[in-house]
């Protein structure tokens, strides 16, 4: 086995390589390594956080976003949250079971007990959290038995939940400037689909933003648009649930972390690219380094092609994004509905 590749440039320090080329294909604990040590967050924002880098989003940058807003248009970026949903069981993950439990039916019949004829319909819903458009929590992967900023992983999630980085914790937070980078359109054009296994880099996303004149700025939540929805809008969920996809490559781990962004969010099932970039077994690395060392919020399962058309329409990548997680607290995840506001 070899050490991880490192580039280093006129009077920077060493760094892994961003370039998929340069990877060890046959070791990705070091390849993971390298990364969780070069761009460590850990006691960054001290050692009580519980947001991250998340904590790059604050009053001024909202401030700035809300000047965005233009038209008052808004746009939700959710998938559904129902049975046609794309979840196969993996890991006891379902889609959305929804009940009735009083109908309009009842109602008719007078069989729900309320007096002068008041009726009315209530239901219940029963899924995973992470089962459609969701945030992944900072308490939803470990590196090597560490959570979020060094805290030992048993200490922090137990069967009562995420006793410390609960994503009740964001609940007013995720609220700012958001920026499409459509790499699909850029890189294929008005097809607007990468081909499963596409690992995007950090000169991708680079590229991408140049061609769309949008600059990625510290507090950012991004948005990557693969294109992997689209296809299965029109030919099926298909293996969307954990299955090939396009996504990010490993070596974008530095340009994760030097952009200073607070979050970032793709319409794939699992954010990275699949199958992972090593030909021996490697499960999501990119999550083992950004998620439990960088401390960045990672959101996955977004609807992202009516803001692609609608940006693409107007000329424009940047706008207000809300996308506040439930409260539920001690959850490692939250299903969300998050708006673009033009």
């Amino acid at each position: 086995m070899t050490a991880p590749r490192a580039s280093r440039g006129l009077g920077e320090t060493t760094s892994p390589s961003e370039n998929p080329a340069d990877l060890d294909r046959s070791n990705p604990e070091a390849e993971i390594a390298v990364r969780a040590e070069a761009f460590r967050n850990w006691g960054r924002w001290g050692d009580d956080d519980r947001l991250g880098t998340l904590n790059f989003i604050d009053a001024a940058s909202r401030v700035a976003a809300a000047g965005l807003v233009t038209e008052g248009r808004v746009i939700s970026m959710s998938q559904a949250f129902d049975m046609n949903g794309p979840q196969k069981g993996w890991r006891r993950r379902t889609n959305p079971v929804h009940l009735m439990m009083d109908t309009g039916t009842d109602a008719e019949a007078n069989r729900q007990g309320f007096p002068h004829g008041i009726g009315g319909a209530d239901d219940h819903i029963s899924m995973p959290l992470q089962c459609s458009t969701q945030w992944d929590g900072l308490g939803h992967i470990f590196d090597h038995g560490n959570a979020w900023n060094g805290r030992r992983a048993g200490e922090v999630v137990t069967s009562d939940g995420d006793l410390v980085t609960g994503i009740e914790h964001a609940a007013s937070v995720i609220v700012g400037r958001g920026v499409l980078l459509d790499v699909a359109r850029h890189l294929r054009g008005e097809a607007g689909e990468l081909e499963d296994g596409y690992a995007i880099t950090a000169a991708d996303l680079d590229a991408t933003a140049l061609a769309q004149g949008v600059e990625v700025r510290r507090g950012d939540i991004v948005l990557v648009r693969t294109g992997h929805y689209t296809r299965t809008r029109r030919d099926g969920w298909g293996d969307y649930a954990g299955g090939p996809a396009p996504g990010l490559s490993l070596t974008t781990a530095g340009w994760l972390h030097r952009t200073e962004i607070a979050a970032i969010a793709t319409d794939t099932w699992g954010f990275e690219v699949r199958p992972n970039e090593f030909d021996v077994p490697a499960f999501q690395p990119l999550h083992q380094v950004v998620i439990p060392n960088m401390g960045l919020t990672i959101g996955e399962l977004w609807a992202l092609d009516d803001i692609a058309a609608a940006c693409a329409a107007a000329g424009r990548s940047e706008f207000l994004l809300s996308a506040a997680p439930l409260p539920i607290t001690g959850a490692v995840g939250s299903p969300i509905n998050p708006v673009a506001i033009l």
